[in-house]
């Protein structure tokens, strides 16, 4: 990577000019060799749990986290403790049962005593509400691994669902796919009875979480116990019969001849996903549970050997400690988008050595090939072409990512290669469109990995009581518009290629986003927060598909929702509350957000609001340059990303690369000189 020149402040320049020139000079002081951008995706606060429950369960603890990684471990939980002594779900959160009881584990673990103050308190929310009975499943089955709580007191994750026909709709290979790599592990575990072994630690720790004797705990009674403020998503009848029936079939399942046949067709699984991903893995919890899986398998064997050098891919040190983040990094995704935002400011050229690096990171990060064959065996779609979130050894392809590292390599394509160097072939881009033509869906949206495999009714098993809409791939506002906006920038430079299928394809998706949005104009949001990132991609991918603010009404609409939420500074701050409650909801204090402003600028300044009144647009770009610091940097204020509606996660990038992008824009549209 080139060396990145001082920052030199030009006479006479604008304001506007001035906030774009520092913003990109900093930026470029995070861009690393290799041409991404790292930043911290944590967040969530059930992720480290599993990790340290395996490692202690396969007696590595000590000899895989050195002293300093525990220590900035035990950091992390001291500085994320609640005040009334709990652990959210996520750092933002109220505190929860799987939280509290979950890094009350940990912190036993990683050294810190039973009285000391952390704990104490820690344990004093979990008894004053139960005990660790009314911990939700997952935390039950970590539990149940340590040695702390009964098998018996699981509800069944029998292995033998694996050998089910596929035919049925309810098969686990129809599952979406994040939760189809975290039950088929888990299922292994759960039909092996994987435990660790019995230590004074482990013995402690019964006696510390439950408010009666450990030996007379009644485990069939505590199967579905839940706390109240973990049940986002309450089990249905229905499923606790079908729980019950289940439970009473499982002594005859355990220890047959079903169940070695069901443990090693999952076992050839895992292995499949693991070396398809060298030992990645499609994220942190299937990451920890496959590797105690070999593990389970065989304690020496090469796979064991395999998985733990990978585990520091999902470990990030911040100033709060260390956490395990939600990926292995959001390195893609962070990265295509940096790209359009340099390329929307106007001095792409004038910083054209982080364009050439990030040009050689998306070339890098093309997935090249699909998975070994033959991919129905294994669940798998088409991968040849696409982009992952993160980097080509997790190779999961996913629609958005892969349509906005589409897109920021045709942003890339415009510039001379004397500039940023070889371009992505059109070959390459064209196995690209492949793949995202072959995501759409029957209802016209694109969902996230795969096509949805079948019905929403499947929701009605979910079997995770915190969170929501988990069991099938469904169709997204974000992911469509991401691929709308793909096709429609592909087939601009690419006319010839392809071009019925993705007009069809572009009318189709464009019908599925007027079909999403609600009555009030807004879309809601599932991948960040909330509305106003929703309504960012609804508008960008009705622009793309030729809608207008004068022929769409539905752009209309949006424009109305965005403009009568906008704050008296000229901001917008938008809280997480907004994804788990459905509604939006503004920031304590009704403080702006240099993240929502920027989504809100970029949708009106997309939607044509600068034709009928920009004065609402001057008014967000003097909060967003406002809000900048002295050295170019942006705030980090509160959390901006989400998934399965109710766990946040961080996307620490996000506050330099958007406001970025929404200033260039209005530069670009607006001009700057009411600035």
């Amino acid at each position: 990577m080139e060396r990145r020149p001082h920052f030199q402040e030009i006479d006479g320049e604008s304001k506007l000019d001035r906030a774009l020139r520092r913003g990109l000079w900093f930026y470029g002081g995070l861009q690393q060799d290799d041409g991404h951008w790292p930043g911290d995706y944590g967040g969530p606060m059930f992720l480290m749990p599993g990790l340290l429950v395996a490692l202690h369960t396969m007696e590595q603890l000590d000899k895989v986290l050195s002293s300093a990684h525990r220590e900035e471990m035990e950091r992390y939980l001291r500085n994320h403790q609640n005040k009334d002594g709990g652990y959210g779900l996520h750092i933002e959160g109220g505190s929860t049962m799987f939280g509290t009881v979950l890094n009350y584990v940990s912190l036993r673990l990683l050294g810190v005593d039973a009285d000391d103050p952390v704990t104490k308190q820690a344990r004093g929310w979990i008894l004053s509400r139960g005990g660790a009975t009314h911990v939700p499943s997952w935390g039950k089955f970590w539990l149940a691994v340590l040695g702390v709580y009964d098998w018996l007191g699981m509800n069944p994750m029998p292995p033998e669902m694996w050998l089910l026909p596929y035919a049925l709709p309810m098969h686990p290979g129809r599952f979406w796919c994040h939760c189809r790599m975290v039950y088929l592990p888990m299922s292994y575990v759960y039909g092996k009875r994987g435990t660790a072994k019995p230590c004074d630690l482990t013995d402690q720790i019964k006696q510390e979480l439950y408010t009666e004797n450990y030996d007379e705990i009644d485990w069939n009674a505590a199967r579905n116990l839940c706390a109240k403020e973990d049940l986002y998503y309450p089990h249905p009848l229905v499923q606790d019969v079908l729980w019950w029936t289940l439970y009473q079939f499982e002594p005859l399942l355990d220890g047959s001849k079903l169940r070695s046949k069901a443990l090693s067709h999952v076992m050839e699984h895992i292995h499949y996903e693991d070396d398809n991903t060298r030992y990645v893995d499609i994220g942190p919890v299937n990451k920890v549970i496959n590797m105690l899986c070999c593990w389970f398998e065989d304690p020496d064997s090469v796979a064991v050997k395999k998985h733990i050098p990978r585990l520091f891919d999902y470990l990030w040190v911040a100033e709060d400690g260390m956490k395990m983040q939600g990926y292995n990094g959001s390195q893609l995704w962070d990265t295509s988008f940096a790209v359009q935002a340099i390329g929307e400011t106007g001095f792409q050229e004038e910083f054209a050595y982080m364009m050439k690096a990030a040009n050689s990171y998306i070339d890098v990060a093309q997935v090249r090939e699909d998975c070994a064959p033959p991919l129905d065996k294994y669940y798998r779609h088409i991968s040849k072409g696409a982009w992952p979130f993160s980097t080509r050894d997790h190779g999961w392809p996913i629609t958005d990512c892969t349509s906005e590292g589409l897109k920021a390599a045709l942003v890339l394509a415009n510039m001379s290669p004397e500039l940023v160097g070889t371009h992505i072939s059109a070959e390459r881009l064209y196995d690209c469109v492949n793949v995202i033509l072959s995501f759409q869906n029957k209802d016209n949206g694109w969902a996230t990995y795969e096509n949805t495999r079948s019905y929403a009714a499947l929701e009605i098993i979910n079997p995770a009581e915190t969170f929501g809409d988990i069991m099938i791939d469904y169709s997204y506002v974000e992911c469509s518009s991401a691929c709308i906006t793909a096709l429609s920038a592909f087939r601009k430079q690419y006319p010839n290629h392809r071009a019925a299928e993705i007009n069809s394809a572009i009318e189709r998706g464009v019908s599925f986003l007027e079909s999403q949005q609600r009555e009030d104009g807004s879309w809601y949001g599932s991948w960040g927060v909330c509305f106003t990132y929703a309504g960012w991609f609804g508008v960008e991918g009705l622009v793309a598909g030729g809608k207008t603010l004068e022929n769409s009404l539905h752009i209309r609409k949006a424009s109305e929702f965005l403009l009568s939420k906008q704050l008296p500074d000229g901001g917008w701050g938008e809280s997480y509350l907004s994804c788990q409650d459905k509604k939006y909801t503004h920031l304590e204090g009704g403080r702006s957000h240099v993240v929502n402003t920027s989504w809100a600028l970029l949708t009106l300044l997309a939607a044509g609001q600068a034709k009928v009144d920009p004065e609402p647009l001057h008014r967000a770009a003097k909060n967003l340059i406002k809000m900048q610091e002295s050295d170019g940097d942006w705030p980090q204020q509160e959390i901006s990303g989400v998934f399965n509606r109710n766990c946040m996660i961080t996307y620490a990038n996000y506050r330099n690369i958007f406001p970025m992008w929404a200033l260039g824009r209005y530069r670009k549209e607006c001009g700057g000189s009411c600035i």
